[in-house]
């Protein structure tokens, strides 16, 4: 939850996306994308969707386009899986051209494609589905017989984690992890090269959501496959991906390793939508920021003087002892963690006017439910490095103003 600090009005637009390139880059792309624009809508097209996508995938590595609804991954996904093609730029998949300079239809680009909801056939049993996604007469005509089929049907289950018995049964009989799973299973039967992945986790509930990702990633990084997961859940993209890339109004606004985008967000919009985060105002002179919670390095900053100063919940701890002291408002409880609101002291005696005097309200992690009492005084400390975003930068959400 970001706190306190003013904003523009919420008619303000967001700023240009910033492109940070990831440190994990390759020369090794399976897919290119490059400067793929998309447009909707009737004469002529009135509702841009992609403006110019710039995006690089490496060969056997999991990438997770991330952002909110009407951002235009799912645009981007269909693109990819050859369903749609680009108003103007080019799609490579393995050096060949697929979308741009030439077309290869859907079935032709070695793609699999798992939906939000599996997609699978209702009137046809486990092993009826798994079997529609071979190919009778690839592969060398290895599965024309009955009993190839079924053969490679066990396979797909087993690399699925599932027995054989689950061929029998009808998708209604199936847990909605089960028919992910399954979904998987009958994507993978023709061995494509890349997986686009439709928010396929977003219908299950919290545990088996987990378990199920999980399962597929293992899938998928044992068979080297190349994959792309488009979803609106931060936390699945940073947990299930080695490069994050994250949308912002049909552009991409950060790529990069999942602990960089969290970590160093090219801009407070990205910030505040890979994760809560404490927005404060700072005097920025080199690389040490001064705010209400003290000296913070900031690492490269980027502009000087008067700045706002990010820094995630759980870098701000409390302390045995710190100059730096706050009142707790409230809190909610989640078990192993409480998130906790304090408003910081003001500082009294002279001080740098340019340094804000405190009075702001945080928001903190902190696992001993014990100090998150209403009125309680805690010492608080800062762990790690801020970053720095230039003042006025529009938020992506509303300000909670200080009480």
């Amino acid at each position: 939850m970001t706190e306190q600090s003013p904003t523009p009005a919420s008619g303000s637009r967001l700023p240009e996306p910033r492109v940070a390139r990831s440190i994990a880059d390759t020369a090794d792309h399976h897919l290119e994308i490059e400067d793929v624009t998309k447009t909707f809508g009737r004469g002529g097209g009135t509702n841009p969707v992609l403006k110019g996508i710039n995006l690089h995938v490496a060969r056997g590595g999991t990438t997770a386009i991330v952002g909110p609804s009407g951002s235009g991954k799912t645009t981007l996904l269909r693109l990819i899986a050859g369903f749609e093609a680009p108003d103007s730029g080019r799609i490579v998949l393995d050096g060949q051209a697929v979308a741009g300079d030439a077309w290869v239809p859907a079935h032709r680009r070695s793609i699999g494609y798992v939906a939000q909801d599996g997609g699978l056939f209702p009137h046809l049993s486990v092993g009826q589905n798994i079997a529609f996604g071979l190919d009778k007469a690839a592969f060398g005509g290895r599965f024309r017989g009955r009993k190839a089929v079924a053969t490679r049907v066990e396979e797909l289950l087993e690399m699925v984690a599932l027995d054989g018995s689950y061929a029998r049964r009808r998708p209604h009989e199936l847990s909605g992890g089960q028919q992910q799973r399954i979904a998987l299973a009958r994507a993978m039967a023709r061995e494509p090269e890349v997986m686009l992945l439709d928010e396929p986790f977003s219908a299950l509930d919290a545990g088996l959501r987990v378990a199920t990702r999980r399962a597929i990633a293992r899938v998928l990084a044992k068979a080297g496959v190349t994959t792309i997961l488009v979803t609106h859940d931060q936390a699945e993209a940073l947990s299930f991906a080695d490069q994050v890339a994250v949308m912002r109004g049909g552009k991409l606004a950060q790529i990069g390793n999942p602990f960089v985008v969290y970590t160093r967000p090219a801009d407070r919009a990205t910030a505040e939508f890979l994760g809560d985060a404490v927005i404060l105002d700072a005097w920025l002179e080199g690389s040490l920021a001064m705010c209400s919670l003290g000296p913070v390095p900031v690492r490269h900053p980027t502009t000087q003087g008067h700045v706002q100063i990010m820094l995630r919940p759980e870098q701000i701890r409390v302390a045995s002892e710190s100059p730096i002291h706050g009142t707790v408002l409230d809190w909610d409880y989640f078990g192993p963690e409480s998130s906790v609101r304090i408003k910081l002291a003001e500082r009294v005696g002279p001080f740098d006017p340019r340094v804000p005097g405190g009075g702001e309200v945080i928001t903190i992690r902190h696992w001993n439910a014990a100090m998150s009492r209403r009125g309680m005084d805690l010492a608080l400390k800062v762990i790690g490095e801020g970053v720095a975003f230039p003042v006025g930068e529009p938020s992506s959400k509303p300000s909670t103003l200080a009480e």
